[in-house]
Protein backbone atom coordinates (compact mmCIF):
# COMPACT_ATOMS: atom_id res chain seq x y z
CA UNK A 1 0.00 0.00 0.00
CA UNK A 2 3.02 2.35 0.57
CA UNK A 3 4.26 2.06 -2.83
CA UNK A 4 0.50 4.00 -4.23
CA UNK A 5 1.30 6.74 -1.85
CA UNK A 6 4.11 7.42 -4.70
CA UNK A 7 2.41 10.40 -6.65
CA UNK A 8 3.61 9.49 -10.06
CA UNK A 9 2.77 5.82 -9.13
CA UNK A 10 -0.72 6.86 -8.38
CA UNK A 11 -0.61 9.34 -11.22
CA UNK A 12 -0.05 6.43 -13.49
CA UNK A 13 -2.75 3.92 -12.25
CA UNK A 14 -4.83 6.78 -12.09
CA UNK A 15 -4.77 7.72 -16.03
CA UNK A 16 -6.47 4.81 -16.91
CA UNK A 17 -8.64 3.74 -14.28
CA UNK A 18 -10.23 7.20 -13.60
CA UNK A 19 -12.33 6.99 -17.19
CA UNK A 20 -12.79 3.01 -16.79
CA UNK A 21 -14.20 4.07 -13.10
CA UNK A 22 -16.46 6.54 -14.75
CA UNK A 23 -17.69 4.96 -17.96
CA UNK A 24 -18.47 1.64 -15.71
CA UNK A 25 -20.40 3.73 -13.58
CA UNK A 26 -22.48 4.96 -16.07
CA UNK A 27 -23.25 2.34 -18.15
CA UNK A 28 -24.41 0.35 -15.24
CA UNK A 29 -25.93 3.45 -13.66
CA UNK A 30 -27.81 4.10 -16.28
CA UNK A 31 -29.30 0.57 -17.15
CA UNK A 32 -30.11 0.06 -13.46
CA UNK A 33 -32.02 3.55 -13.28
CA UNK A 34 -33.92 2.63 -16.42
CA UNK A 35 -35.06 -0.69 -15.12
CA UNK A 36 -35.88 0.98 -11.53
CA UNK A 37 -37.56 4.25 -12.99
CA UNK A 38 -39.61 2.38 -15.91
CA UNK A 39 -39.33 -1.58 -16.09
CA UNK A 40 -40.26 -2.15 -12.30
CA UNK A 41 -43.59 -2.19 -11.48
CA UNK A 42 -45.42 -0.20 -8.34
CA UNK A 43 -44.78 -1.29 -5.04
CA UNK A 44 -48.09 -2.27 -2.95
CA UNK A 45 -48.11 -0.06 -0.90
CA UNK A 46 -45.98 2.83 -1.85
CA UNK A 47 -46.94 2.83 -5.47
CA UNK A 48 -44.74 4.83 -7.88
CA UNK A 49 -42.74 6.88 -5.23
CA UNK A 50 -41.01 3.40 -4.57
CA UNK A 51 -38.71 4.41 -7.67
CA UNK A 52 -37.31 7.36 -5.87
CA UNK A 53 -35.57 3.98 -3.96
CA UNK A 54 -32.62 3.66 -6.63
CA UNK A 55 -31.32 7.18 -6.40
CA UNK A 56 -32.53 7.51 -2.70
CA UNK A 57 -30.53 4.61 -1.43
CA UNK A 58 -27.45 4.99 -3.02
CA UNK A 59 -27.00 8.71 -2.34
CA UNK A 60 -27.61 8.04 1.38
CA UNK A 61 -25.07 5.32 0.89
CA UNK A 62 -22.42 7.73 -0.69
CA UNK A 63 -22.67 10.49 1.59
CA UNK A 64 -22.08 7.92 4.13
CA UNK A 65 -19.16 6.29 2.67
CA UNK A 66 -17.46 9.75 2.02
CA UNK A 67 -16.89 10.29 5.34
CA UNK A 68 -15.25 7.33 5.79
CA UNK A 69 -13.27 7.87 3.16
CA UNK A 70 -12.25 11.26 4.65
CA UNK A 71 -12.18 9.71 8.23
CA UNK A 72 -9.83 6.93 6.69
CA UNK A 73 -7.48 8.89 4.75
CA UNK A 74 -7.15 11.38 7.74
CA UNK A 75 -6.13 8.64 10.22
CA UNK A 76 -3.57 7.76 7.35
CA UNK A 77 -2.24 10.98 7.03
CA UNK A 78 -2.18 11.39 11.21
CA UNK A 79 -0.69 8.25 11.68
CA UNK A 80 1.68 7.51 8.47
CA UNK A 81 2.04 10.87 6.88
CA UNK A 82 1.22 9.28 3.52
CA UNK A 83 1.89 12.40 0.63
CA UNK A 84 -1.63 11.22 -1.12
CA UNK A 85 -3.92 11.11 2.03
CA UNK A 86 -4.63 14.44 2.34
CA UNK A 87 -5.46 14.91 -0.96
CA UNK A 88 -7.70 11.66 -1.20
CA UNK A 89 -9.67 13.58 1.63
CA UNK A 90 -10.18 16.70 0.08
CA UNK A 91 -11.01 15.21 -3.17
CA UNK A 92 -13.81 12.84 -1.36
CA UNK A 93 -15.39 15.48 0.30
CA UNK A 94 -17.12 17.72 -2.33
CA UNK A 95 -18.12 14.04 -3.88
CA UNK A 96 -19.66 13.00 -0.69
CA UNK A 97 -21.45 16.32 0.18
CA UNK A 98 -23.45 16.09 -3.22
CA UNK A 99 -24.30 12.65 -2.68
CA UNK A 100 -25.89 14.05 0.80
CA UNK A 101 -27.66 16.60 -0.45
CA UNK A 102 -29.55 14.47 -3.04
CA UNK A 103 -30.22 11.42 -0.27
CA UNK A 104 -31.60 14.56 1.72
CA UNK A 105 -33.96 16.30 -1.41
CA UNK A 106 -35.09 12.79 -2.55
CA UNK A 107 -35.90 11.55 1.00
CA UNK A 108 -37.87 14.88 1.18
CA UNK A 109 -39.66 14.38 -2.11
CA UNK A 110 -40.66 10.68 -0.57
CA UNK A 111 -41.57 11.78 2.55
CA UNK A 112 -44.18 14.45 1.17
CA UNK A 113 -46.64 11.64 -0.07
CA UNK A 114 -45.11 8.84 2.55
CA UNK A 115 -45.78 11.07 6.00
CA UNK A 116 -47.54 14.22 4.39
CA UNK A 117 -44.91 16.42 5.11
CA UNK A 118 -41.44 17.66 3.32
CA UNK A 119 -39.75 17.66 6.33
CA UNK A 120 -39.48 16.24 10.07
CA UNK A 121 -36.88 16.50 12.42
CA UNK A 122 -36.65 12.63 12.80
CA UNK A 123 -33.47 11.17 13.91
CA UNK A 124 -32.09 9.64 10.58
CA UNK A 125 -33.32 12.95 9.04
CA UNK A 126 -31.71 14.86 11.26
CA UNK A 127 -28.40 13.32 11.67
CA UNK A 128 -27.69 13.42 7.83
CA UNK A 129 -28.38 17.16 7.77
CA UNK A 130 -24.97 17.14 10.25
CA UNK A 131 -23.74 15.10 8.14
CA UNK A 132 -24.01 17.90 5.27
CA UNK A 133 -22.79 20.89 7.72
CA UNK A 134 -19.82 18.55 8.35
CA UNK A 135 -18.78 18.49 4.96
CA UNK A 136 -19.43 22.17 4.21
CA UNK A 137 -17.48 22.49 7.64
CA UNK A 138 -14.62 19.88 6.44
CA UNK A 139 -14.63 21.64 2.96
CA UNK A 140 -13.71 25.49 4.26
CA UNK A 141 -11.57 23.87 7.13
CA UNK A 142 -9.43 21.80 4.08
CA UNK A 143 -9.36 24.52 1.81
CA UNK A 144 -8.08 27.00 4.55
CA UNK A 145 -5.10 24.62 5.58
CA UNK A 146 -4.18 23.92 1.97
CA UNK A 147 -3.45 27.91 1.96
CA UNK A 148 -1.69 28.76 5.07
CA UNK A 149 -0.04 24.52 4.59
CA UNK A 150 2.31 23.87 7.66
CA UNK A 151 0.11 22.04 10.99
CA UNK A 152 -3.08 23.35 9.69
CA UNK A 153 -3.28 20.26 7.70
CA UNK A 154 -3.58 17.73 10.80
CA UNK A 155 -7.06 20.41 12.20
CA UNK A 156 -8.28 19.04 9.22
CA UNK A 157 -7.31 15.68 9.29
CA UNK A 158 -8.29 15.07 12.67
CA UNK A 159 -12.20 17.00 12.25
CA UNK A 160 -12.11 14.33 9.75
CA UNK A 161 -11.70 11.88 12.18
CA UNK A 162 -14.07 13.31 14.90
CA UNK A 163 -16.81 13.75 12.33
CA UNK A 164 -17.09 10.25 11.77
CA UNK A 165 -18.61 9.94 14.74
CA UNK A 166 -22.04 10.97 13.21
CA UNK A 167 -22.04 7.93 10.50
CA UNK A 168 -22.83 5.08 13.80
CA UNK A 169 -25.28 7.89 14.95
CA UNK A 170 -26.99 7.94 11.54
CA UNK A 171 -27.09 4.46 10.90
CA UNK A 172 -28.67 3.58 14.06
CA UNK A 173 -30.74 6.48 14.64
CA UNK A 174 -33.67 4.05 13.28
CA UNK A 175 -33.08 1.36 16.12
CA UNK A 176 -32.04 4.22 19.29
CA UNK A 177 -35.54 6.44 18.72
CA UNK A 178 -38.61 6.42 17.98
CA UNK A 179 -38.54 7.27 14.14
CA UNK A 180 -40.46 7.86 11.63
CA UNK A 181 -37.33 6.60 8.82
CA UNK A 182 -38.46 3.18 8.52
CA UNK A 183 -35.89 0.32 9.62
CA UNK A 184 -32.86 -0.64 7.69
CA UNK A 185 -34.38 -3.08 4.38
CA UNK A 186 -31.12 -4.58 3.81
CA UNK A 187 -28.65 -6.08 6.58
CA UNK A 188 -25.67 -8.64 6.89
CA UNK A 189 -27.05 -11.74 4.84
CA UNK A 190 -30.71 -10.73 4.11
CA UNK A 191 -33.44 -8.43 2.47
CA UNK A 192 -36.66 -7.45 3.33
CA UNK A 193 -36.81 -5.92 -0.51
CA UNK A 194 -38.27 -7.96 -2.90
CA UNK A 195 -36.19 -9.38 -6.00
CA UNK A 196 -37.65 -7.31 -8.57
CA UNK A 197 -36.39 -4.36 -6.73
CA UNK A 198 -33.51 -5.42 -5.10
CA UNK A 199 -31.55 -5.95 -8.20
CA UNK A 200 -31.85 -3.12 -9.65
CA UNK A 201 -31.36 -1.25 -6.53
CA UNK A 202 -28.02 -3.41 -6.14
CA UNK A 203 -27.02 -2.32 -9.69
CA UNK A 204 -27.88 1.74 -9.26
CA UNK A 205 -25.75 1.42 -5.95
CA UNK A 206 -22.93 -0.12 -7.86
CA UNK A 207 -23.05 2.17 -10.30
CA UNK A 208 -23.27 5.49 -8.44
CA UNK A 209 -20.39 3.95 -6.18
CA UNK A 210 -18.00 3.72 -9.64
CA UNK A 211 -18.96 7.20 -10.34
CA UNK A 212 -17.73 8.43 -7.20
CA UNK A 213 -14.26 6.84 -7.47
CA UNK A 214 -13.98 8.15 -10.56
CA UNK A 215 -14.87 11.42 -9.50
CA UNK A 216 -12.38 11.14 -6.58
CA UNK A 217 -9.71 10.27 -8.54
CA UNK A 218 -10.20 12.74 -11.28
CA UNK A 219 -10.47 15.36 -8.36
CA UNK A 220 -6.89 13.99 -6.58
CA UNK A 221 -4.90 14.54 -10.57
CA UNK A 222 -6.49 17.94 -10.34
CA UNK A 223 -4.89 18.35 -7.08
CA UNK A 224 -1.72 17.19 -7.81
CA UNK A 225 -1.64 19.08 -11.03
CA UNK A 226 -2.56 22.23 -9.01
CA UNK A 227 0.39 21.46 -6.74
CA UNK A 228 2.66 20.71 -9.76
CA UNK A 229 1.60 24.11 -11.59
CA UNK A 230 2.00 26.10 -8.45
CA UNK A 231 5.75 24.60 -7.45
CA UNK A 232 6.61 25.44 -11.05
CA UNK A 233 5.85 29.02 -11.04
CA UNK A 234 7.45 29.12 -7.25
CA UNK A 235 10.30 27.75 -9.23
CA UNK A 236 10.43 30.17 -11.95
CA UNK A 237 10.00 33.02 -9.29
CA UNK A 238 12.95 32.15 -7.45
CA UNK A 239 15.39 31.85 -10.77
Amino acid sequence: MHGFANPARFLRIARWLTPLLLLTGMVLTGAALALGLWSVPPDRLQGETVRILFIHVPAAWLGMAGWMAIAGASFTELVWRHPLAGIAARAAAVPGAVFTAICLATGSLWGRPAWGTWWEWDGRLTSMLVLLFLYFAYIALADAANRAGGEQGRLAAIFGLVGAVNIPIIHYSVLWWNSLHQPPSITLGESAIDAVFLWPLLASTLGFSLIFGGVVLARMRAILADAQAEARLRRKAME
